[in-house]
């Protein structure tokens, strides 16, 4: 299993970017698919998650109206759409992925399988 995110970058608050993670090795289909991020000195918290097999999406309460977490698994890649971005956003996200979930899909956890991230900075 492999994972790699795409699409961070520097942005104004107000402003919104498209986060990529792309998926390898597994099928889409049959695992949860997690988006966390983990800014310096904190822990690293769940921001969204999508289980087609459980037919299951979640969002954090922090970002709910702002983002929205997408699969398209003819590519094998699952989306995080960030829109009005925030400073408070600025954080190393990260995707992750895991087939059996068994308790809290915001967990970090419960995932064991993990991308590099890809750092999104919101200015001020």
């Amino acid at each position: 299993v492999q994972l790699v995110e795409s699409g961070g970058g520097l942005v104004q608050a107000g402003g919104s970017l498209r986060l990529s993670c792309a998926g390898s090795g597994f099928t889409f289909d049959d695992y949860a698919i997690g988006w966390f991020r983990q800014a310096p000195g904190k822990e690293r918290e769940g921001v969204s998650c999508i289980s087609r097999r459980d037919s299951t999406t979640w969002v954090a309460a922090s970002v709910k109206g702002r983002f929205t977490i997408s699969m398209d698994n003819t590519k094998n890649t699952v989306y995080l759409q960030m829109n009005n971005l925030k400073p408070e956003d600025t954080a190393i996200y990260h995707c992750a992925a895991d087939r059996y979930i068994s308790g809290d899909y915001d967990s970090p956890r419960e995932y064991d399988f993990w991308g590099q991230g890809t750092q999104v900075t919101v200015s001020s």
